[in-house]
């Protein structure tokens, strides 16, 4: 019996320790975050305070990694720490929060109104589990732009670069705009899966203009010698662009690309080559192949065939 009291009282103490703190940022604000009068003024600032079981809630505005001109500034969410924006400023609760009135923008648009030096990519998460939490954001002004190695996150993800190389990365990401990013790969999206796992939760988020030069306009999920198996459910892709795969590109290259697909709607993407909205490519061994529920598909065009159909294919 005291063993189980002993017990009890341990789990509440963990339970207690592991809720976390609620940091708060606005931008113009120079407090320590404990509350809406006593803003953080920065999200860089915020997330660099946060730890495991924080939240972070971020008022309308717009943030940038850097007030500098370091291209490899992002914004790196660390394990466990939970990100919401949409938030006017004076609210209790995050269900009182309008995501979509106050928009809350992540941007890459650092040191000139050029695109050339905007940062490599705007979110970075490695390691990530499901307790990590992004909701309510825009995320744009990527520009992933260099000619390197493959997966180097200066050609790829320049949205968000997802990394569960070596480990395991499955975030979850909410009422999200991926918008107006470009890179070599993975425009908005790319998750990372060598020798690991990369397989992120998407709901009720939407990926409009985001352009590769070669594949995954707005997603591409890497599974090369690992899984990258997002679920997606709920979102709209829209006027991407890519070579392959303008709306999603799965690549099992000795490994699993399998993602569910749900309620999606893929709307007026352009292939240079191929397959507007979803493309399967393998190289190698390897599974490659997106399952798809009541999604719809108008519009999105190859403009080499001008045919539009998920494809399960070995890219040349």
């Amino acid at each position: 019996m005291k063993r189980a009291i002993l017990l009890t009282v341990f789990s509440l103490l963990v339970l207690s320790l592991s809720a976390g703190s609620i940091l708060y940022v606005k931008q113009g604000g120079n407090g320590d975050g404990s509350s809406w009068s006593n803003p953080m003024g920065e999200v860089q600032q915020a997330l660099q305070a946060a730890k495991y079981g924080d939240q972070i809630w971020v008022a309308t505005g717009k943030y940038l990694p850097t007030q500098g001109n370091d291209r490899s500034a992002s914004f790196i969410i660390s394990d466990g720490v939970q990100l919401f924006g949409g938030f006017a400023g004076y609210e209790n609760d995050v269900d009182e929060r309008n995501w979509k009135l106050n928009q809350t923008i992540l941007s890459g648009e650092i040191a000139s109104p050029s695109i050339e030096d905007n940062s490599y990519t705007v979110v970075y998460t490695k390691n990530a589990s499901a307790n990590t939490i992004i909701d309510g954001f825009v995320i744009t002004g990527g520009f992933s732009n260099v000619t390197a190695a493959r997966a180097d996150r200066k050609r790829c993800g320049a949205g968000w670069y997802n990394d569960g190389s070596n480990g395991t990365s499955n975030p979850t990401i909410v009422n999200c705009i991926f918008k107006n990013n470009y890179s070599r790969d993975g425009a908005g999206l790319y998750n990372y899966a060598q020798n690991g796992v990369a397989s992120p939760t998407l709901r009720n988020c939407q990926f409009l203009a985001n352009r590769a030069d070669l594949d995954g306009g707005a997603i591409y999920n890497d599974g090369t010698m690992g899984v990258s198996s997002p679920i997606i459910d709920n979102c709209q892709f829209e006027l991407n662009e890519a070579t392959y795969g303008a709306g999603i590109l799965n690549m099992g290259n000795q490994g699993e690309a399998m993602p569910m697909v749900m309620n999606c709607n893929f709307v007026d993407n352009l292939s240079y080559i191929k397959q507007g909205s979803i493309y399967n490519s393998k190289e190698g061994t390897g599974i490659s192949e997106a399952i798809t529920k009541n999604c719809r598909f108008s519009e999105s065009t190859s403009s080499a065939s001008k045919v539009d159909e998920t494809a399960q294919s070995s890219k040349k």
